[in-house]
């Protein structure tokens, strides 16, 4: 193809992606305004000991101060956002009533440190019943995982100021939230699904069904039975209306059910005065869900062509250079070297990771735990495949004839400064590029990029300052990955040619994410056949898990793709390390109080 079709393909590619960014954008729009009947505010408000609060405010058409709605506040699990609420919020606002989506304290955009003033909820519910749309006699609160706890430590402060609750995979009671009693809090619905991963920490039974004849779950519902299941226990009147559902699912899929998301409408029905009587069963939620995945697909797609047209500039021209020979590992070697990049990571997962919150406490550097966690498992795994590469260059590959040229490290048999110095510009222009069209994009939609536990957020100013500290030691990592796809498991025709770049992709989307995924089926079979606890435990760092298997694909296509456009290691790598490491930060708690 020449160079004017080159550059045609690539200007049709980027318009694809616009067009996907747009089309995800209006589409999530529509369903989260209700087709315009919702109006959505991002609001800033200011918390105890003057710390700042973020949230969106869903405001449903003909609310105002003379005609006064119900409130509910909705609060997010432990490191997500306010955005993973949006199922509740939707459904709840396209209902009548006014939602406050709340950012815990240290989550979102809101300040650290996380777990401070009661994870925010206080301040939540406060700042709620302090809007004259919000009809403060008829205010319900929702909360999932951890923010279960976080209503209910508005509900300590508040005991008189709300009128009902859904703890959504969460629970009464240790370690964080007081203990549940007949009377408080006021009015509970438990919604615990089948599958739950974290049913010994909430209510100290090893799987979700045997919850029903737990004492902490009978203390709540005030009864020495069995606890059953859709049963109205109580008096909503007196506010010791309790009930328990137990939709079919697994902790995370509460965001994305249907039944869960269904029985906390059906609750608040119940026991709010107003709203307009839409059934439970009557969702569009999952339209903005289908929206932000369609804009993520393509603010992905954008990092391609966009990067191949910035290439092609005067400036950054010198970069494209030919693919050099290949001279991986072959034969035996090759499919070794292969199983090993498949399964290291998945052997050294849980052990680095917790060990990074040993070897590395939160402090003003590092900041947050579970990206210290994170950070620590692929520097293991960086200096692991470090160590492996160099075993076999020097016993092995070097014989053959193998240099740095091979692995894409030099030019001309030179550690260029200056090139790797451009290579780094060149992924600042296209990393900046992303997150300008995803700040565009929550400008006028007010959507991120995102499907289910993966998504895209534009980061702050604080946030991106602490992506700075975690930088080099992902870099670090993706840098080795890269030598390590692009080099010792490079693979070539017969004749010595290079494979096409797609092929190429697709081999290594699957040595760099089909492990994580293959952890993740050792997790789940037996808990979806069985209903038996996860059998290697760790419930948290396998839910974020989840996110690392189309992350790890994402960075192998940018890894190998920005290798065959130029040749070396380096642009591909300081992309996924910027592009991933603002992600990580930005979805992230911050532990550390500033």
């Amino acid at each position: 193809m020449s160079e004017e079709g080159k550059i045609r393909r690539l200007v049709v590619l980027l318009v694809i992606s616009l067009v996907l960014v747009l089309g995800g954008g209006l589409l999530a729009s529509a369903a989260q305004t209700a087709g315009g009947a919702v109006k959505i505010q991002d609001v800033r408000f200011t918390g105890s000991n003057g710390a700042q609060m973020s949230a969106l405010l869903y405001i449903p058409a003909g609310v105002t101060a003379e005609n006064p709605a119900p409130g509910i506040l909705a609060v997010h699990g432990y490191i997500n956002s306010r955005e993973t609420q949006d199922g509740f919020a939707i459904e709840f606002a396209r209902r009548g009533y006014v939602v406050l989506a709340l950012d815990q304290t240290g989550h979102g955009y809101s300040d650290p440190p996380a777990f401070a003033r009661g994870f925010g909820g206080p301040d939540g519910l406060r700042y709620l019943r302090s809007l004259d749309i919000v009809d403060t006699d008829n205010i319900g609160m929702e909360g999932h995982s951890m923010g279960g706890w976080t209503i209910l430590a508005a509900a300590a402060v508040a005991p008189d100021d709300y009128k009902a609750m859904v703890l959504e995979g969460s629970s009464t009671g240790e370690p964080f939230a007081a203990p549940g009693t007949a009377d408080w809090p006021r009015n509970v619905a438990v919604v615990f699904s089948e599958w739950d991963e974290f049913s010994l920490l909430m209510w100290g039974v090893e799987t979700p069904p045997a919850m029903v004849d737990g004492e902490k779950l009978k203390t709540l519902f005030n009864t020495t039975d069995t606890v059953e299941i859709g049963r109205l226990y109580g008096s909503i009147e007196d506010g010791t209306a309790r009930q328990l559902y137990m939709p079919r699912g697994t902790h995370p899929n509460d965001h994305i059910s249907t039944e869960a998301i269904g029985y906390a409408i059906e609750w608040m029905q119940k026991t709010l005065d107003g709203g307009n009587g839409l059934p439970p069963s009557d969702q569009i939620w999952y339209w903005k869900e289908i929206g932000t995945f369609i804009a993520l697909i393509g603010g992905v797609l954008f990092l391609f062509p966009f990067g191949g047209l910035l290439l092609r500039t005067g400036f950054f021209r010198d970069l494209r250079a030919p693919v050099p020979d290949a001279k991986p590992a072959t034969g035996v070697m090759w499919w070794i070297a292969a199983a090993l990049t498949i399964f290291i990571p998945v052997l050294t997962y849980f052990w680095l990771q917790n060990r990074g919150a040993e070897w590395f406490p939160t402090g003003s550097f590092w900041p947050q735990q579970i990206t210290t966690g994170i950070m620590t498992w692929a520097v293991g795994n960086g200096l692991i495949t470090l160590i492996l590469f160099l075993v076999w260059h020097f016993q092995t590959n070097r014989r053959a004839g193998a240099t740095a040229e091979n692995y894409g490290l030099t030019w001309d048999g030179r550690l260029r400064l200056g090139m790797i110095l451009k290579s780094l510009l060149l992924a600042i222009c296209v990393t900046l590029g992303f997150y300008v069209l995803l700040a565009l994009s929550d400008w006028a939609f007010k959507t991120d990029f995102r499907l289910w536990v993966l998504a895209f957020k534009p980061p702050s100013f604080f946030q991106f300052q602490v992506s700075l500290a975690y930088l080099i030691p992902f870099g670090f990592f993706f840098l080795m990955a890269s030598i390590a796809l692009n080099g010792q498991l490079r693979r070539a025709r017969a004749d010595g040619t290079p494979q096409p770049m797609w092929r190429a992709m697709l081999l290594n989307v699957a040595l760099m994410a089909v492990g994580i995924l293959i952890l993740l089926l050792i997790q789940y079979i037996p808990v979806i056949s069985s209903g038996r606890p996860l059998p290697l435990a760790e419930p948290l760092l396998t839910i974020v898990a989840f996110q690392f298997v189309p992350l790890l694909a994402i960075v192998a296509l940018i890894l190998t793709y920005f290798f065959h456009k130029t040749g070396r290691v380096y642009t591909g790598a300081f992309i996924a390390a910027l592009l991933i490491t603002i992600y990580i930060v930005a979805g992230q708690a911050t532990q550390y109080g500033f």
